[in-house]
């Protein structure tokens, strides 16, 4: 009985391990899908809608593969966030944007939030903060 406990902590664990790898894999997909809604310009350029399509459904799939195990407040927090960051640090790459010294603090302050949400949803956390049975 012991060891039945014992070998379910590990698995949930790499329950939500996968579950955060699906996040940020729907994260990138978001960063594409924000980068070629642009290249799109309002959907008038077909080859750039179509990719921002498919970036869309695959977004859309990996946030729901990551929701089935990371509460929705803080996976779609993070993923939003993944999704803002890339936008404005790879806009300037690939578009005639800019990046201010004033954007990129607000940005790390985004970032250091997803860092936070992402502590705030360990299960070390959870086990501490549950009563004991």
């Amino acid at each position: 009985m012991t060891t039945s406990t014992t070998s379910a902590a590990p698995i949930q664990g790499e329950k939500r391990g996968g579950a955060w790898i699906a996040l940020l894999i729907a994260g990138v997909f978001e960063v594409g899908y924000a980068l070629s809604v642009n290249g799109s310009r309002g959907f008038t350029d077909p080859l750039w809608s179509i990719i921002a399509v498919v970036f869309f459904l695959f977004t859309l799939f990996f946030l729901s593969v990551a929701l089935k195990r990371i509460d929705v407040g803080i996976g779609y927090a993070v993923w939003a966030g993944i999704g803002a960051v890339g936008a404005a640090v790879l806009g300037p790459v690939f578009f005639d944007e800019t990046l201010t010294l004033a954007k990129g603090f607000w940005l790390a302050v985004i970032i250091a939030g997803v860092v936070w949400l992402k502590l705030a949803d360990s299960p070390e956390l959870d086990t501490r903060t549950q009563p004991a049975t």
